[in-house]
C-alpha cells in the first residue's frame, strides 16, 4: 500500500513539474496552429495491464480529443476496502469518451470531458467469463481536466521535435449508472455472507481523480503566418 502511496506522490510530482513549466513565455504564433497529436497512455499499461489511445485536434486555441481505454485489470492494492475484503477484481473492457478544451498557454489546456465506462466483477484469480461474472455495469462520468502538452525536442530540425510528454490531471465523478440503486447485493463465496458492490468512479482507487502520463508525437497541419503589405 505504500509503495503505491509512493508512486502516486512520485507522479504527483512529477506532473507539477512539467505542469510549472508550461507557464514560461513562448511566441503567440502557437494560437493560430492546427494539429493532431496521437498519444499512449502509461498508467493503463504500467498500473492495470491494460492499453489507452487518445487523438488530439487542435485548432488555433481550442483542442477537441478522443480517448479510449481497454481490457483494464484492477486487484489487491488497486481496488476499494470492501472489495478487497471480499475477494472481488474489477475488469474494465473499455472506458472511451471525447473532450472539448481551451488552451491557456501553448502547453497548457482545460478541458470538460464526458466519459463513459463499463466494469465487471470477478472473483479474484477466477477465470473472467460470463458464467463467472458476479455483476456488471456501466457509468457516465463528466468532469474536467488539467493537461500538459510538454515537446522536450521542439526546436531540433528532426523527427525528435515532434515528441510529445503529456501529464494530466482529471477529476471525474460518476453521473450515473446502469445498476438499479447503484449497489447489488449477493452471497460472497469467500465470506460466506451477503455482500454489497456499489457504484465505483473511474479514478485512482475508484475515486473521482485520475492522474496519468502520456507519450506520443504531435504533427503539424497549418500554421497561421501573418500577410505582408508591398
Amino acid at each position: 500500500m505504500m509503495k503505491k502511496k509512493n508512486l502516486h506522490l512520485a507522479a504527483t510530482a512529477l506532473i507539477l513539474m512539467i505542469l510549472g513549466g508550461t507557464f514560461k513565455a513562448s511566441a503567440q504564433d502557437w494560437k493560430s496552429d492546427e494539429r493532431i497529436n496521437v498519444m499512449f497512455g502509461l498508467s493503463q499499461p504500467v498500473l492495470a495491464h491494460g492499453f489507452n489511445i487518445e487523438g488530439n485536434f487542435i485548432d488555433g486555441r481550442f483542442i477537441f480529443d478522443y480517448s479510449h481505454g481497454v481490457s483494464l485489470d484492477f486487484q489487491d492494492g488497486s481496488t476499494t476496502s470492501s472489495l478487497r475484503q471480499q475477494g472481488v477484481a474489477v475488469h474494465m473492457p473499455y472506458t472511451t469518451g471525447f473532450g472539448l478544451g481551451y488552451r491557456i498557454t501553448e502547453w497548457l489546456n482545460i478541458r470538460v470531458e464526458p466519459k463513459w465506462h463499463r466494469f465487471e466483477f470477478y472473483y479474484e484469480d477466477q477465470p473472467q467469463t460470463k458464467s463467472d461474472q458476479i455483476t456488471s455495469y456501466n457509468t457516465f462520468s463528466l468532469g474536467a481536466g488539467l493537461y500538459g502538452a510538454y515537446r522536450p525536442f521542439k526546436h531540433q530540425n528532426n523527427f525528435l521535435s515532434g515528441f510529445l510528454l503529456a501529464p494530466s490531471v482529471r477529476f471525474w465523478p460518476t453521473v450515473t449508472s446502469s445498476e438499479p440503486d447503484d449497489s447489488f447485493t449477493y452471497f460472497n463465496k469467500n465470506t460466506n455472507s451477503n455482500q454489497e458492490i456499489t457504484k465505483l468512479d473511474p479514478g485512482i482507487l475508484f475515486t473521482p481523480l485520475v492522474i496519468n502520463l502520456s507519450v506520443g508525437y504531435t504533427f503539424g497541419i497549418r500554421k497561421h503566418h501573418s500577410t505582408q503589405t508591398n
